[in-house]
């Protein structure tokens, strides 16, 4: 296979399925520590890369809350958004669907009003100043109980920023049944937002059943484990309801055990429309690029077959009808002049 690392770096890009503070880098997240001393998390940038080693999923969660709690003001969220947003800009991402957790931040004393503003604040200014479009995606902290739905459902719907698009649950899934939240999946579907659970990532089908039967999900965060289950597969590629595949992470959580084992080429081979993101990239070491370049060599792909996975997220995405089209035209007109580009 020729070095495809070039044509990706150029390639238009959209990204579903990425955390907000899942994705501050070393450099944030050692001035956010030296901000609010006292917390385990290193101050030096190049001690960051050892703290984000990981030795299992629980262990993952342990090290992301303690990143959460180093966000303590509305300046520190406006911070981090914004400067996402410009890694974001340097990996030409055109558009994306973050993935916020609202609760973590007002449960530890920011004012709810002065977060929507602050994330608000860096989407406006993301978009004017490196042409990047943010949408949010509000989920549900599982481990935190129905309180955290209830509070994050109020968030959503009754304080909805203008860039909510959807509604998630996220954090471990062993001994979280998604059914226990549909009536907040409910509430938020009823007030115009999309469902996108996280589902599969570290159990069985059977958690993706429930998050389409329970949950109504539109498109599935991770769905690692639908490969166990071909009527799941099928189901998934007859309803053309996206998978939101993120291979380091898996293999950094120990979802998967080998890269060389990811499900992602029998996804494909079934139908299902799949989609590449980067989950946490800082903690896992990677970015969106660094996760096409995955997904190339595990399903053979040239520069072409790259630029059709791309449009998938386009397609998946809840961004309008217009929107999709100008970037699924931006990435043709990338691929039709290449390598002159």
């Amino acid at each position: 296979m020729t070095d495809l690392h070039p044509f990706i770096a150029g390639l238009p890009k959209a990204e579903l399925h990425v955390h907000h503070v899942g994705s501050a880098s070393p450099r944030i997240v050692a001035e956010l520590a030296a901000r609010h001393p006292g917390s385990k998390v290193p101050t030096d940038p190049e001690a960051i890369a050892d703290f984000f080693t990981f030795t299992d999923f629980a262990h993952f969660i342990d090290v992301y809350l303690s990143v959460v709690d180093l966000v303590r003001t509305p300046e520190d969220v406006r911070l981090l958004t914004f400067e996402i947003a410009r890694d974001m800009a340097r990996q030409n991402i055109r558009y994306a669907e973050l993935t916020v957790t609202p609760f973590s931040s007002t449960r530890r004393g920011i004012d709810e009003k002065a977060f929507m503003d602050a994330i608000e604040d860096a989407r406006k200014a993301a978009e004017a100043e490196l042409g990047v479009l943010l949408r949010w995606c509000f989920d549900i902290p599982g481990e935190a109980g129905l309180d955290a739905a209830e509070e994050t459902t109020r968030l959503a719907v009754d304080l909805r920023p203008e860039g909510l698009v959807s509604f998630g649950l996220g954090g471990p899934e062993v001994g979280v049944a998604r059914p226990q939240f549909k009536p907040y999946f409910d509430r938020a579907i009823a007030a115009g937002l999309r469902s996108v659970p996280h589902a599969g990532e570290t159990t069985g089908p059977q958690t993706i059943w429930d998050a389409l039967t329970e949950l109504r999900a539109e498109r599935i965060g991770h769905g690692t484990s639908a490969a166990e289950d071909p009527r799941l597969l099928a189901h998934l590629a007859e309803h053309r309801i996206p998978l939101e595949v993120c291979p380091t992470s898996n293999i950094a959580t120990r979802a998967v055990a080998d890269l060389e084992l990811h499900p992602i080429r029998r996804m494909i081979e079934a139908g299902v429309l799949v989609t590449v993101n980067s989950d946490d990239p800082p903690m896992f070491g990677t970015d969106l690029n660094s996760e096409y370049g995955v997904a190339a060599r595990l399903l053979g792909l040239d520069e072409r077959g790259v630029a059709e996975l791309a449009k998938n997220a386009v397609e998946a995405s809840f961004l309008d009808p217009a929107g999709k089209a100008r970037i699924a035209g931006e990435i043709d007109a990338y691929t039709a002049q290449w390598p002159a580009s």
